[in-house]
């Protein structure tokens, strides 16, 4: 702390002050320099985000859809509809038949049971024995291979087992079933395209080459799985769970103990060995086994340190699900444990690649299939071809026919053909058959017209001269901005002499004009009125936008805005579409270059000098004009604001010394006093 004024009786601090503000006035004009540039930099930068967004729309202007826009009308909607694309040609279509339209595949199963007696589609398959009881035994193994290597596609994980030839199996190849085989291959086998055969030991041998990043999903049976377990820690193991559900039979084997099986009821009961009679129960829907008969230490469990090896099985069953579809052929094997509910099952198959939907009706106690794809990829048999006694004997689809799966047939422009779907595409125009008819029996065709929808091009060209003219005035705003060069940054002592309000006011009219007659906007408004007033070669009709109804307003004031003749313009569009389009999108190279790609160059080398000297929010300072400024300002900041450090310590010192030496005057003059006194 400074205390001074003691012995001369002035205010030190404000004459110290009142000085500083005198040698400070210089750093004040370097901080009002700094905030001016931080100004400019910020407006360049809100412009360029203006010319961003216009170029962006340029782009878009270079796509044709903007100026070929159609629209299509049916003589009758009722029996046949239409929606057109941009890429669509001007044209007319006559449908004078629809002999039938497509229809998807469908079979239908018989009664699930005789009477009242019906399947409860919630509760377990294996729960309801008089539903299905054809159940085998094994384990259902899931497993994902990612192919890194065509040449040497990883094997399946069997863990030392092996699968049974010709035991169902389900292959997926990115998603989508293909036929799959177990068996081991002879010496002059071949597996066909698009098929795999999968040998007992696990290797995949497909008959097309796979793409590297394939991915394979398997589904397949092993005749049994066994796991094994050493208990560890100081308490006895009191549970496990063996991952599984739906468990049809299960050996324990515990080291020093004996060996133990599970009885109908899924308690463990000794098979060998000197350990207690039973030791724990399974439960066989989730496979979660839990442990008693030993106690150690008052615990009750598996002594630490036995080793359990569990073999077990499950009870499964499998069925397949074949049909063709416009993809080709679909060869899908569904997997289903005891556990499994009918809902489940029909969860499954609908969710599987087969592409049929499976429903079950509890009123008529019946199930369907239905194909997703309408039309007949199968010109030789049925579209669904079902395996399995789940399906053909538990769903009584056995005896049941197929209906549907047929083609739509239709006489369009005279020509007789066919399509899979009542929905189809010709020359962008998508036609939708909803009923059939004959003409030849005193009906009417149906025409289809397609004709250019010159209003939405009209549109879609008044919404860029929109956005052009609202650049223009941008631009133009901050060219012509008034500067009032009077009005100066606001320092830190003058912000605390003002109001909030007043220093609103007073920074707007400190940044009016900060970009007022710059060259780079000056140059990019020339050169756009430019490319808006060239003549391009477009083989047509117009060669500027002038002849097309679009030209520069009256009003010079308005700095090259754009006004569009509607009537004139939709004549244009309606006379030469084509030269319209190239006038805009001609993307040629000298003069056949359409207004749309000069603009966006126009642009594109603008926002490229407006970086190089305003930046983006993510360029440092060294990267930039303005930025390159800023750094020698702060620069300039800094070191006037270490001399003013050094003055002020200065001017202390001396008005310091002046106290010392009036103190050293005073304590003299009452010396004398003292002396003069004492006479």
């Amino acid at each position: 702390m400074r205390i001074a004024g003691l012995a001369s009786g002035m205010d030190i601090e404000k004459m110290v002050k009142d000085l500083m503000r005198a040698e400070r006035m210089p750093l004040d004009k370097l901080k009002q320099k700094k905030q001016i540039l931080e100004w400019q930099r910020d407006d360049f930068r809100a412009l360029n985000t203006k010319l961003l967004s216009f170029r962006d729309k340029l782009a878009n202007m270079k796509l044709t859809p903007n100026y070929r826009a159609r629209t299509v009308t049916s003589s009758n909607d009722a029996y046949v509809s239409a929606t057109v694309t941009s890429g669509a040609s001007q044209a007319s279509y006559s449908i004078s038949q629809v002999k039938q339209l497509a229809s998807a595949a469908v079979r239908i199963g018989g009664k699930l049971s005789d009477g009242d007696a019906k399947i409860d589609p919630t509760k377990s398959l294996i729960s309801q024995p008089n539903v299905f009881s054809t159940w085998k035994k094994g384990v259902i193994e899931t497993e994902t291979i990612n192919v890194t290597d065509p040449e040497n596609i990883d094997p399946l994980k069997l863990d030392g087992a092996t699968l049974e030839v010709g035991s169902s199996i389900n292959i997926k190849v990115n998603g989508k079933a293909i036929k799959a085989e177990v068996r081991d291959l002879g010496g002059n086998d071949e597996v066909k395209e698009g098929e795999v055969v999968v040998t007992t030991d696990g290797k995949l041998i497909f008959g097309s080459k796979l793409a590297k990043n394939t991915v394979i999903k398997a589904e397949y049976v092993l005749e049994n799985k066994t796991q094994k377990i050493t208990v560890e820690g100081d308490d006895p193991l009191t549970g496990w769970n063996l991952g599984k559900g739906s468990i049809s039979s299960l050996t324990l084997e515990l080291s020093g103990i004996g060996t133990y099986e599970i009885d109908d009821t899924g308690e463990l009961k000794r098979i060998s060995g000197d350990g207690p009679e039973s030791i724990g129960n399974v439960n066989l829907s989730t496979g979660s086994i839990t442990f008693k008969g030993f106690e150690e230490d008052g615990k009750e469990g598996i002594p630490k340190d036995t080793e359990i090896i569990a073999t077990f099985t499950q009870n499964y069953s499998s069925f397949g699900i074949n049909t063709h579809t416009s993809k080709g052929e679909i060869h899908e094997t569904i997997f289903m444990t005891g556990n499994d509910t009918l809902n489940s099952v029909i969860r499954k198959v609908n969710e599987s690649s087969a592409g049929v939907t499976m429903y079950y009706d509890s009123f008529a106690n019946q199930v369907s299939l239905t194909r997703k794809e309408t039309g007949d990829f199968n010109q030789n048999g049925d579209e669904i071809q079902l395996v399995g006694d789940f399906l053909l004997k538990t769903l009584n689809f056995e005896n049941t026919k197929e209906s549907g799966g047929q083609n739509a047939k239709f006489t369009i422009n005279g020509l007789e053909t066919e399509r899979s779907s009542n929905t189809f595409e010709m020359s962008g125009v998508t036609f939708t058959l909803k009923q059939t008819f004959d003409s030849t029996a005193g009906g009417q065709p149906i025409s289809i017209a397609v004709g250019n929808d010159s209003n939405q091009v009209l549109e879609n060209i008044k919404a860029f001269v929109t956005q052009y003219n609202e650049l223009i005035a941008d631009i133009n705003g901050k060219l012509n901005e008034n500067r009032y060069r009077s009005y100066k940054p606001l320092t830190d002592d003058e912000k605390e002499e003002l109001s909030e309000k007043q220093q609103e006011k007073w920074e707007e009219m400190a940044r009016s004009g900060l970009l007022k007659g710059d060259p780079i906007l000056s140059s990019v408004l020339s050169t756009m009125r430019l490319d808006m007033s060239s003549v391009i070669e477009t083989n047509g009709l117009f060669k500027q936008l002038a002849s097309i109804g679009i030209k520069t307003t009256a009003n010079y004031m308005e700095g090259g805005k754009l006004e569009i003749d509607e009537a004139k313009l939709k004549e244009a569009l309606e006379n030469d579409p084509q030269s319209v389009e190239n006038l805009f999108r001609g993307d040629g190279t000298t003069s056949d270059r359409g207004v749309v790609h000069r603009l966006y160059d126009t642009v594109d080398a603008t926002m490229k000098k407006l970086q190089e000297k305003a930046g983006r929010a993510t360029s440092t300072n060294q990267q930039f004009t303005i930025g390159r400024e800023l750094l020698s300002v702060d620069k300039s900041i800094d070191n006037f604001e270490t001399r003013l450090k050094l003055t002020e310590e200065r001017y202390w010192r001396q008005f310091t010394a002046m106290e010392k030496a009036i103190q050293r005057a005073n304590e003299q003059s009452n010396y004398l006093w003292q002396q003069f006194g004492g006479f």
